[in-house]
């Protein structure tokens, strides 16, 4: 089984009816018409991990897990707040993906994955100091994509069409998201997102922490992502160029951001870039026919 845990490395629509399910699952002849094959959608994934440069510490706060024979992947990104309290920010994060990955791996064999079962597994299992967002998605056969997530990490889903779904951020306020900790009542599983979406061969999920989506907007994802995709370009070097681009944008400061954006809108004044860890997981929904 191929599964790693990473510590280091036209139309905008939030509806998702954007996200159609037409010629998902179409019946096809071969050339002599005597046999049909039904479509089987996969997903194949590839990520990039930027940290920041920190004092102290070369792995940075996010951790990521990808999980090639369930099609799971997962990114987290530890609160860094922490470190003021002489805490590793990023342990409790690579903890939680770590146990999520295992909680993926070792379910039954012929179950699917539950992202939500994953989450809470793997939280009841972390028991550093620390908190963390989380979100971790999985592609099934009949439900399409099925995600958890908690906080400001997230995802896109692009399609060859020009629609582009994002998870919603959950936030108690501006720059201070929901997040996981142990020892909370007020900061578990419960409180977080699940979202079921269809999707069809050609749909690319970009899936990344805060340090991603504080620095670029969702049409500037896309319009670096599809022509990359289609000009068959790896999963890989996708989610490095994406990463590359996020990471020049976090250090301009005269930039135009998101995170700019929502600085302004809560009455207070953010120019430039965010600096921030940045994880990028990109994953390409292919037809693998039976």
């Amino acid at each position: 089984m191929y599964c790693h845990v990473l510590a280091i490395s036209g139309f905008l629509s939030n509806d998702m009816a954007a996200l159609s399910m037409k010629g998902e699952e179409q019946n096809t002849t071969t050339d002599h018409g005597t046999s049909s094959k039904k479509r089987k959608l996969t997903m194949i994934s590839g990520s990039s991990y930027i940290p920041m440069e920190k004092l102290g510490t070369l792995q940075g706060d996010d951790a990521h897990f990808i999980c090639a024979e369930k099609k799971t992947v997962g990114v987290a990104d530890g609160v860094g707040g922490w470190s003021k309290h002489g805490i590793d920010a990023g342990e409790y994060a690579r903890q939680l993906m770590s146990n999520a990955e295992y909680a993926v791996v070792n379910g039954e064999p012929e179950s699917k994955v539950d992202p939500r079962k994953v989450l809470d597994a793997a939280y009841s299992k972390t028991k550093v100091k620390g908190s963390s967002t989380a979100c971790i998605l999985t592609l099934d056969q009949e439900e399409g994509l099925t995600t958890v997530n908690m906080g400001d990490s997230g995802f896109l889903v692009i399609r060859k069409g020009g629609d582009v779904y994002k998870s919603p951020i959950q936030q108690y306020s501006f720059n201070y998201p929901y997040q996981l900790q142990d020892n909370d009542g007020s900061r578990t599983p419960s409180g977080a997102q699940v979202t079921t979406l269809p999707v069809e061969a050609g749909d690319v999920i970009v899936a990344g922490t805060d340090g991603l989506f504080d620095n670029l907007y969702p049409r500037q994802i896309e319009e670096l992502v599809r022509p990359m995709i289609e000009g068959g370009s790896d999963p890989q070097d996708v989610a490095w160029a994406v990463a590359g681009q996020a990471y020049c944008t976090s250090i301009d400061r005269e930039a135009f951001t998101p995170f700019t954006e929502g600085s302004l809108e809560a009455g207070k004044s953010s120019v430039g870039g965010k600096e921030d860890d940045i994880t990028v997981i990109v994953s390409c929904i292919v037809d693998d026919r039976l």
